[in-house]
């Protein structure tokens, strides 16, 4: 079984193609493609609240792409997912039904609850009986959950992301409200605090941090890190870190996420697991496969 995956995301629109391996003991995905395209939609509906006709032709475009290579894999089952920047632009919703329209493609616009509880099917295999604040950062939006004892007892969604704060639309209102949140819901009682941390930026930390997966990294290395990479200049990042020009701006503004929400929790380590929401579809898309498989042989339509 062929799955897909697309992320419309503030920052890039990234689209992922995996088949299912199974076997008795378990299942794994095997990547067959993965493509990231830099379409900053943040740009334009942060600044305007609308998205640019310029960004709507590219967009269909990249559509279209997408849908050749889902025909070209012979993909069984497929799923878009748009977050921040689509649901907050004006038009959005008449984007996604254009598109619909033109191309045959459904594309959900999908709330900051149910993108964090996507992700967190893609996180729940690396959490143990423990407390993790999970922090996910977008371009658009941060989702923060927390886990005690291997249950999310918590949820919310801020409008502070890294393409947001990199063009000044970020509130103080919104960070004031963000430090509440953990300091009204992080309780003594939980213990210690580990961060887990999802999106692309952390993910690049963890590499320049040149650790192995599974690994944890400290707060103080992640700060290392972050004060390492302000030093340069954004070619810098580009030529010497190896970073793609969309992530160079904005990965200070990301690592300002993730130290203000560790130091407010008293987290002193992050685990990065490097999945994110498209890794959260696949796991939605193979679960719905399957309950219809039990459908199909309760029926008998094999």
């Amino acid at each position: 079984m062929k799955l897909a995956a697309i992320d419309i995301g503030s920052n890039a629109i990234r689209l992922q193609v995996s088949t299912v391996l199974e076997n008795k003991k378990k299942i794994l995905f095997k990547k067959l493609e993965y493509v990231r395209f830099p379409l900053r939609l943040g740009h334009d509906v942060f600044s305007t609240n609308s998205i640019s006709e310029k960004s709507i032709a590219k967009f269909k475009k990249l559509m279209k792409a997408y849908k050749l290579l889902l025909e070209l894999y012979e993909v069984d089952d497929y799923l878009f997912c748009a977050t921040s920047a689509m649901r907050e632009s004006e038009n959005g919703q008449e984007l996604a039904r254009q598109v619909e329209e033109e191309l045959g493609i459904t594309i959900h616009i999908i709330d900051g609850h149910l993108e964090a509880d996507l992700i967190n099917k893609a996180i729940a295999s690396y959490l143990h009986k423990e407390t993790y604040l999970h922090i996910d950062v977008g371009g658009g939006s941060t989702e923060l959950n927390l886990f005690v004892k291997g249950k999310k007892i918590n949820s919310r969604s801020f409008k502070v992301g890294s393409v947001r704060i990199l063009e000044h639309h970020d509130s103080p209102i919104a960070w004031k409200d963000m430090e509440k949140w953990v300091n009204d819901h992080i309780k003594k009682e939980y213990g210690k605090v580990t961060a887990v941390g999802t999106g692309g930026n952390i993910s690049k930390i963890f590499e320049l941090a040149q650790k192995k997966p599974g690994q944890v990294i400290s707060l103080k290395k992640v700060k290392q890190i972050k004060k390492m990479v302000e030093a340069k200049t954004i070619e810098q990042r580009i030529y010497e870190l190896q970073m793609n020009p969309d992530r160079a701006d904005v990965i200070v503004p990301a690592s300002d996420i993730y130290v203000n929400v560790m130091q407010w929790a008293k987290a002193q380590s992050i685990l990065v697991p490097d999945v994110g929401l498209k890794d959260g579809i696949l796991l939605h898309l193979l679960e719905r496969n399957m309950q219809q498989k039990k459908i199909e042989f309760k029926t008998g339509r094999f």
